[in-house]
């Protein structure tokens, strides 16, 4: 449990701090290039889910059902972790990993009503969507998930 929490711990202040740095250092929709050609650093906010998804709904009904559906998977989160991890510490780092990104954006929802998203990637004009540090950790924590079910415990 402990490498559990350590790691959402580390997830949330990765992501709190590298935004609190885009905010400080970025105005919004500021951008600047990185690695040319493929990657920017970009202030960008994102009232929506993942791709702007539900964007354009209100913003009462939005917060309610994003912040209610961070509770629902924090909740379905900590009974995997407690099925789950016994089997394997490839379970544990990945719920906790996709913990810690959820309550990273969990956070900007509740302080400010949206998402801090800065990392651009992109080839030539097309621009994968924003993301941040919370919805990489999310990524990799399922990705890291699926990857072991599938090739070491086929249970």
């Amino acid at each position: 449990m402990l490498v559990f929490f350590f790691i959402i711990l580390a997830v949330v202040g990765i992501d709190q701090a590298s935004k609190a740095w885009i905010i400080a250092h970025f105005a919004l929709h500021e951008s600047v290039e990185v690695i040319p050609g493929l990657f920017n650093l970009t202030h960008l906010t994102n009232n929506g889910a993942a791709f702007g998804i539900l964007a354009g709904q209100p913003a009462l009904w939005r917060q309610v059902f994003f912040i209610a559906a961070a509770g629902i998977a924090l909740v379905c989160i900590w009974i995997a972790q407690r099925s789950f991890s016994p089997r394997s510490r490839a379970y544990t780092v990945a719920l906790a990993l996709i913990a810690g990104g959820a309550i990273g954006n969990l956070i900007d929802r509740i302080r400010w009503g949206f998402v801090v998203d800065f990392l651009d990637f992109y080839l030539g004009q097309s621009h994968w969507p924003a993301f941040n540090v919370a919805d990489s950790a999310i990524t990799v924590g399922v990705a890291l998930f699926i990857g072991y079910n599938l090739l070491f415990d086929r249970q």
